[in-house]
C-alpha cells in the first residue's frame, strides 16, 4: 500500500500512488446515517431587533436547535447572522415563529438528508482513488488519515517523523507528523491543527494537502524548500480524533469530544473552550449539554491536555501556532477572550494583512481577518489565547470557507480550491516569520 511513493524519478518522488477502501459507510446501507436528518433544514437568518433576538434565544432553547453559526446561543444579538439547523420535528413551530413575528429568515439547506446523500460533502461508496492514487480531494476517514500518516512514515524518512504525544477519552492515538529537513540541532517550529470541532472536515483535509504540498514542492519550490529547511512543522491533522469518527459513523454535525459526564447523559467538551486562559469565562457555557461546554475544569479533556502539554515542552522554539476551523472565511488573531491589542500587533497585523491578500490572488475569495473577539466573537479558553499567553508570538486560527451556503457541507470539489488558496496564505505567514518578526 502505497501513498505517497518511492522514487522513480526526481519528478515522481513525490507524486501518491494508491488508497485503502473506506470502511465506515459500508455498502448496503440505503440511508446515510440511518436517516436520522430526513427533514431537516437549515435556515439563516438576522434579527433586526434586540426584542427579536431574545425572542428567538428562547425559541432555540425550547426547541434544542443545532447552531451552524454562531456557535451558541449567548452570541446571538441584533443584526447577528444566525445559521441554524432544526430537526423535521422542530422546524414547522420554528418556521410559524418566524412568520407570525415577521422575522425574515432564508432557507439554505431544505432538506439536509437529502443534501448528504447527494454527496455535496460527504463520501459514497464510490472509489476513494483518484488517477494517480491517493485522493486529496475527498474527505477521509480517521482510519484512512491515520493509515496516510503511518506510510508516509515510512517512505518519506529524511522530511517526515510521525509520533504520539497521548491517548483520547477512548483511547485513540493522537499523532503528529514533525516534517521539515534534519539539517541542524536547533531550529524553530510552526505548530499546525486541524479538526478541534469534529464537523468541521476541511479543516483535516486541508492538514493533508499541506503536507503533500510540502513534500511535492520540496525540490522544485524554492520558499517551500526554505521552509523545510529552517523550520520543523509539527503537523496534527485530527486534533479530536473521538469526536471525527463519531461524525462520520453517528451524527455528522457532532462538534465536541466524547467524554462522558457523570452527572449528565451528554457527551464531549468543545475542546476550543476547554484552555487554561479564562477558562469558562464569556462565550462558553458551564451546562455539559451545550455546544460550547467548557469542561469541568482546564485541560479536563485528554485530548487538549496532550496538545497542551506537548507545547509547553517545546515553547521555547515553537514560534507560530495555526489552528484550522470552519466555516466564515476569517484570519484571526488573539485576544479572542477579550478586546485588547496585543503587543507585537504591528507584527501580527501585517502578517494577517498579506496573508488574506495571498489567499484572495489565488480565486478571489475574500477573507476577514482581525482580532478574534472583535472580528467574530468573544469567547474563552481557546486555544488560540492559550497559545498567545504561554509565550508562542505568532498566533492564528483560520476558519475556513465558505460564509454560509454550505456551511459544514463543503462540498468535495471545493476542497482543492480551499486548501490551494489556503496554502498560499500559510507560506506567506511563515516566510512573514523567518524574514520579518522576532
Amino acid at each position: 500500500m502505497k501513498f505517497l511513493g518511492k522514487p522513480r524519478s526526481p519528478t515522481a518522488a513525490f507524486l501518491p500512488l494508491c488508497l485503502l477502501s473506506l470502511k465506515i459507510l459500508q455498502p448496503g446501507h440505503s440511508h446515510l446515517y440511518s436517516n436520522r436528518y430526513a427533514g431537516d433544514k437549515v435556515i439563516r437568518l438576522i434579527p433586526n431587533t434586540k426584542d427579536e433576538a431574545y425572542a428567538l434565544k428562547k425559541m432555540y432553547h425550547h426547541l434544542k436547535v443545532d447552531l451552524w453559526q454562531p456557535s451558541s446561543i449567548s452570541y446571538i444579538s441584533e443584526g447577528t447572522v444566525t445559521d441554524v439547523h432544526i430537526p423535521q420535528n422542530g422546524s414547522r413551530a420554528l418556521l410559524a415563529f418566524l412568520q407570525e413575528s415577521n422575522i425574515q429568515y432564508k432557507i439554505l439547506i431544505e432538506d439536509l438528508q437529502k443534501a448528504l446523500e447527494k454527496g455535496s460533502s460527504l463520501p459514497t461508496q464510490r472509489s476513494r482513488r483518484s488517477p494517480s492514487g491517493y485522493n486529496y480531494e475527498v474527505y477521509h476517514s480517521l482510519e484512512e488519515i491515520q493509515n496516510w500518516m503511518r506510510h508516509l512514515n515510512k517512505t518519506h524518512s529524511g522530511l517526515i517523523h510521525m509520533f504520539s504525544i497521548g491517548k483520547s477519552y477512548e483511547g485513540r492515538s493522537l499523532f503528529v507528523l514533525k516534517l521539515g529537513r534534519r539539517s541542524r540541532a536547533y531550529k524553530r517550529g510552526v505548530w499546525i491543527d486541524c479538526g478541534i470541532h469534529a464537523r468541521e472536515w476541511i479543516g483535516p483535509a486541508f492538514c493533508q494537502w499541506f503536507v503533500k504540498e510540502a513534500l511535492l514542492t520540496y525540490r522544485s519550490d524554492p520558499t517551500m524548500r526554505k521552509m523545510l529547511n529552517h523550520l520543523y512543522f509539527y503537523i496534527m491533522p485530527v486534533f479530536n480524533v473521538d469526536g471525527y469518527h463519531f461524525s462520520w459513523t453517528n451524527d455528522r454535525f457532532w462538534r465536541k469530544t466524547r467524554s462522558r459526564n457523570s452527572r449528565f447523559r451528554c457527551h464531549g467538551v468543545d475542546a476550543n473552550r476547554n484552555w487554561r486562559v479564562k477558562w469558562c469565562d464569556e462565550g462558553a457555557s458551564m451546562h455539559p449539554c451545550d455546544d460550547t461546554y467548557c469542561g469541568p475544569f482546564p485541560e479536563s479533556e485528554p485530548e487538549v491536555k496532550a496538545v497542551a502539554n506537548f507545547l509547553r515542552k517545546h515553547r521555547k522554539h515553537i514560534r507560530a501556532y495555526l489552528s484550522f476551523h470552519a466555516y466564515a472565511q476569517m484570519l484571526l488573531y488573539p485576544y479572542s477572550y477579550k478586546y485588547a491589542t496585543i503587543p507585537n500587533f504591528s507584527c501580527v497585523e501585517s502578517a494577517a494583512h498579506n496573508a488574506v491578500n495571498a489567499l484572495r490572488s489565488v480565486h478571489g475569495v475574500q477573507y476577514r481577518y482581525g482580532p478574534a473577539s472583535s472580528t467574530l466573537y468573544v469567547s474563552s479558553g481557546s486555544s488560540m489565547d492559550w497559545a498567545y499567553k504561554t509565550g508562542i508570538p505568532y498566533t492564528f486560527a483560520f476558519e475556513l470557507r465558505d460564509t454560509g451556503h454550505f456551511g459544514f457541507l463543503l462540498p468535495e470539489m471545493l476542497i482543492k480550491p480551499t486548501c490551494m488558496e489556503t496554502m498560499l496564505a500559510v507560506k506567506n505567514i511563515t516566510m512573514h516569520l523567518l524574514k520579518k518578526c522576532p
